[in-house]
């Protein structure tokens, strides 16, 4: 009845994803897709990225890695979305359970949020600890400032990666588009480095991915204007090239907070030093920043569909 009402397959879906996602996070941690995402990707490396291959055949390879990974969960999304419109009730009631499920697994909110709530600490070693968990970068010899920074860098990058563009995809090509994101996504947080073993082999995901992001993280960066726009947009305009896509959320981050965020060799953006304080700020404006998201993003899926 809803369906013919007011909400369309895909917005039901949506919202019980996001209500879902609220309430629970990622559990059951233990069958995430994503994880399923990230083992098959690193059995893919194991078979194809030989140090003995060209750097061409090693990019082929890569190219191919992804593509096998993206077909298998496009296929497995729109199995679920044929089963969730059976003629059969039980079978469409578990088809669209399950795409509600595929659909969350491609987002993270709750999670995103703990995980940098567990950086407003005092306590060095335990911050160090948490700020290993949510960047790539090596945080064994960082100070509090740098530590604090990481975290706020975090938070604000993934705004665009963790909801805006999964969900973003969703709203245009349904759980295909966001599965598809998720995938290319997690690709390049797998391989897409500048080093001997993933330069050629990851370089497909981080191109894709770049592509793929340029709407979600101006779109996140924007909306994080409208809390300081002046600060912001003389901190998007003169710091948002320094990355194609995630300066742009970082650096309009930064500007709403006034804090300087640096990664040591990388970039460091002016500002005052990053303080515990600055974390608990950083929240509070991903809560206010992630809510006009969602509604932008509830918003193009009723016009689309």
């Amino acid at each position: 009845m809803l369906d013919t009402i007011f909400l369309s397959g895909e917005l039901f879906a949506l919202l019980f994803a996001i209500v879902y996602d609220l309430l629970f996070g990622e559990y059951p941690s233990q069958i995430h897709p994503v994880v399923y995402m990230g083992f098959v990707g690193k059995w893919l490396d194991k078979k194809l990225n030989k140090p003995e291959k060209s750097n061409f055949l090693r990019f082929i390879f890569g190219m191919i890695a992804q593509t096998i990974e993206i077909v298998l969960f496009l296929v497995i999304s729109l199995s679920l979305m044929v089963i969730s419109k059976s003629d059969n009730k039980i079978s469409r009631i578990l088809g669209f359970l399950g795409s509600i499920y595929l659909l969350k697994s491609t987002f993270s909110i709750r999670s995103l949020y703990e995980h940098v709530a567990r950086c407003y600490t005092d306590d060095v070693e335990l911050l160090r600890k948490n700020v290993s968990l949510i960047v790539s970068r090596d945080v064994s010899k960082l100070d509090k400032a740098h530590l604090y920074s990481a975290a706020i860098e975090s938070l604000a990058e993934n705004i665009s990666d963790s909801i805006t563009g999964p969900l973003f995809y969703y709203s245009l090509f349904g759980l295909p588009g966001a599965v598809i994101y998720r995938v290319v996504n997690t690709y390049d947080a797998l391989f897409g480095y500048r080093n001997e073993k993933y330069e050629w082999f990851g370089k497909s995901s981080a191109r894709f991915d770049d592509l793929l992001n340029i709407v979600p993280s101006r779109i996140t960066a924007f909306v994080i204007s409208l809390f300081s726009p002046i600060s912001s947009w003389k901190y998007i305009l003169k710091y948002g090239a320094i990355k194609i896509n995630a300066m742009y959320p970082m650096s309009a981050f930064a500007g709403v907070l006034k804090v300087g965020i640096e990664k040591i060799g990388y970039y460091k953006l002016e500002g005052k030093i990053p303080e515990k304080e600055d974390v608990k700020k950083a929240l509070k404006l991903y809560k206010k920043v992630t809510a006009i998201i969602l509604l932008i993003i509830i918003t193009l899926t009723v016009v689309v569909k």
